[in-house]
């Protein structure tokens, strides 16, 4: 009879000290293979915060603090008292904030009902407008402002052919060149910016719960304001933030359109560093507005963050 301990037999011991020794060591290089992936994406980041971020963003926004902050005598709050201590400046931010308000809510609510219509009442050719907004937002702000002088200033073609039309003395249409001007031109160029996000947050709606509550009787504002609204709510509101933040930051309507008379903050910082050379007061003009649209930003990526998030729940 044969022994079990014959060389001629397989020894299972023997086969599982090598499978073990095997998987140790693919668990070891696969160790490996994570702590090089992870040095590499550090070294990767430290690489786009010293050459990228370092020279273009870093850097610039701590010269505009420091410069906000010292003066020829080392630190100082001299550049925040002498532009709060204006006494133009409480009428400036008013402006700002006035024109902020009201081009803003205009262009989110123009842009929801638009997008409204687009998804839930198409016709023909809302394709088409969908894709020009699309476009749209790919224009140069300064260029609407032209655009609406052509057409609509004092020596623009409908303000030409109403004057002949009517046969006046004077052409009628003359409010571009000030506040009017450009709250027009700034909710013509921001309501895609509002429209493209909307649409998103519609598109993930499950239509069988509005069908459900059409079924039970329910009209058209009551399916639009206790079913729609609720649920697409997240994606409204982000786009809305997203229009107050890109309205806040805008130069280039209201350095066209705006009048002596209409100083804003963008305009102020402005002027006060290419006018006045006075570039501590513009740097501290310029703190507080990024401090504003810092907010701005964070309370947009908080309201995107739940959008997404429903986004995920809904799938």
């Amino acid at each position: 009879m044969s022994s079990l301990s014959s060389p001629d037999t397989p020894n299972p011991l023997g086969l599982g000290a090598e499978a073990d020794a095997r998987r140790l060591a693919s668990a070891a290089a696969h160790t490996a293979a994570v702590k090089r992936r992870e040095r590499m994406a550090q070294w990767h980041l430290l690489f786009i915060v010293v050459v990228v971020l370092g020279p273009l963003v870093i850097y610039p926004l701590v010269r505009l603090v420091m410069l906000s902050l010292t003066d020829a005598h080392g630190l100082s709050g001299h550049a925040y008292t002498t532009f709060f201590g204006n006494p133009e400046t409480r009428g400036m931010i008013g402006t700002t904030l006035g024109i902020l308000v009201a081009s803003a809510s205009l262009a989110s609510l123009l842009g929801v009902a638009l997008a409204s219509l687009l998804f839930f009442k198409p016709f023909p050719g809302a394709r088409m407008v969908t894709r020009f907004l699309e476009l749209f937002v790919a224009f140069p702000s300064f260029l609407v402002a032209f655009t609406l002088i052509f057409l609509y200033g004092s020596q623009g073609s409908v303000s030409i052919g109403l004057q002949r039309l009517f046969i006046l003395q004077a052409p009628p249409l003359d409010f571009l060149f000030g506040i009017g001007g450009v709250i027009l031109a700034e909710v013509v160029f921001y309501t895609p910016f509002v429209v493209r996000p909307t649409l998103a947050s519609f598109a993930l709606l499950d239509q069988r719960l509005i069908e459900a509550a059409r079924s039970l009787g329910a009209n058209g504002l009551m399916v639009a304001f206790r079913v729609i609204l609720p649920l697409a709510w997240p994606g409204i509101a982000a786009g809305t933030i997203l229009c107050f933040l890109l309205t806040l930051n805008e130069f280039g309507i209201l350095l066209v359109l705006g009048s002596a008379h209409l100083i804003t903050l963008p305009v102020a910082i402005y002027s006060a560093a290419t006018v006045d050379l006075d570039l501590p007061t513009a740097a501290a003009g310029a703190v507080v507005m990024l401090l504003m649209s810092l907010s701005l930003y964070a309370l947009y990526r908080r309201v995107n963050s739940r959008r997404v998030k429903g986004a995920g729940h809904g799938r």
